[in-house]
């Protein structure tokens, strides 16, 4: 017998797979994480229906507003798997704020939003704890966001994350092709690992091959799990400290390595009649990508997909290289001269072997 009109039955939000007292106990439970993101610019408290930003508007001469918007893919897979749920999120923070930071802009605050089959408090919190640590990372405030619980749409503990970041620079600091000389050199910044690209293909290997994510392979120093979750680093506060210490006649470009790998990507800022010339054997392939190659995954293939080594690229004029590579270093990432500009129309290109 079907329950009645107005009576409680199962027709509650709850029955229909959403808890809005487990979504308030998870914003209970993330919210210093968020607070700890906080800048001075921010007007109000997380729980508004809307982030607000104070832009002081005086600090600037010609202001461009960037913005940038991405998710994790499938990595969130893996962290399923692993029932590891603290780091994509620092995973999706890179994804936008590195791509804000290419145009040489500086993020000021980002909004998430996460979908969920099932939202189990402690799960929540940890994802958004990991944003947070993104965003801190970043220099950006976590002004906001929406968990959304769809449990008709999602296996209970299924979720996709998504997240814009909104960012500033000046309109004559804006980096691009437009500044990119005949004669520059590409200062490579290294990766953590993966980053958050490729993890299709990566879960692809690893199930056909039967790897062991709790084992440690030959050649990797803690076990696959880890090294596949580890967390996409972070460059966006690096990159603009190089601005800031080399100026735009310094720093022409940034290009952040992602889907399309090395070449691809360092393509994307290079202006008609100039091509960039990447020597491999100016750093070792990473590995985890060794790994991978031996259970069939092609080279060329490993190039297109992952950025086997490089998470981002600095073009720079030639008499800023040294001093951009011990910048970079000395802020905790490794970086090196990986190539440089020239003529030519091939876009950009890897030479040699890895070392």
């Amino acid at each position: 017998m079907s329950p009645s009109p107005g009576s409680t039955g199962e027709f509650t939000y709850a029955a229909s797979g959403v808890d809005i007292d487990a979504g308030e106990r998870a914003v209970a439970l993330m919210r210093t994480a968020v607070e700890r993101t906080r800048r001075p610019e921010v007007v109000g408290g997380l729980g508004g229906f809307a982030g607000l930003f104070a832009l002081d508007t005086t600090r600037y001469r010609r202001p461009l507003i960037a913005s940038s918007t991405d998710g994790v893919g499938t990595k969130i897979a893996l962290a399923r798997q692993l029932d590891r749920h603290d780091t994509v999120g620092i995973d999706l923070v890179a994804m936008v704020v590195d791509d804000l930071v290419a145009c040489g802009a500086e993020p000021l605050f980002l909004q998430d939003y996460v979908a969920i089959g099932k939202v189990v408090p402690e799960r929540v919190a940890a994802i958004v704890t990991g944003i947070a640590a993104g965003c801190e990372q970043a220099g950006a405030a976590l002004v906001g966001g929406e968990t959304a619980e769809h449990g008709d749409l999602m296996d209970a503990d299924e979720y996709d994350l998504a997240a814009t970041a909104v960012g500033i620079v000046e309109a004559d600091a804006v980096l691009g092709p437009e500044r990119v000389r005949d004669g520059d050199v590409v200062v490579a910044m290294a990766s953590s690992g993966f980053h958050s690209n490729g993890y299709s293909l990566v879960r692809r290997v690893v199930s056909a091959a039967g790897l062991d994510l709790a084992a440690t392979p030959a050649g990797l120093d803690r076990p696959l799990g880890e090294v596949l979750l580890e967390p996409t680093r972070v460059y966006a506060l690096d990159c603009l400290a190089l601005v800031e210490q080399s100026g735009v006649d310094g720093v022409h470009a940034f290009a952040h390595i992602t889907g399309g790998g090395l070449a691809g990507n360092t393509a994307r800022v290079l202006p008609d009649g100039l091509e960039a010339v990447l020597d491999r054997g100016t750093w070792a392939l990473p590995a985890a990508v060794s790994l991978l190659e031996e259970h069939g995954v092609p080279r060329e293939e490993s190039e297109r997909a992952f950025n086997c080594g490089v998470g981002m690229v600095a073009v720079v004029a030639p008499e800023a290289a040294d001093a951009a590579v011990r910048l970079l270093t000395g802020r905790g990432v490794p970086a090196w001269v990986a190539g440089t500009v020239g003529d030519g129309d091939t876009g950009a290109r890897l030479v040699g072997t890895y070392r």
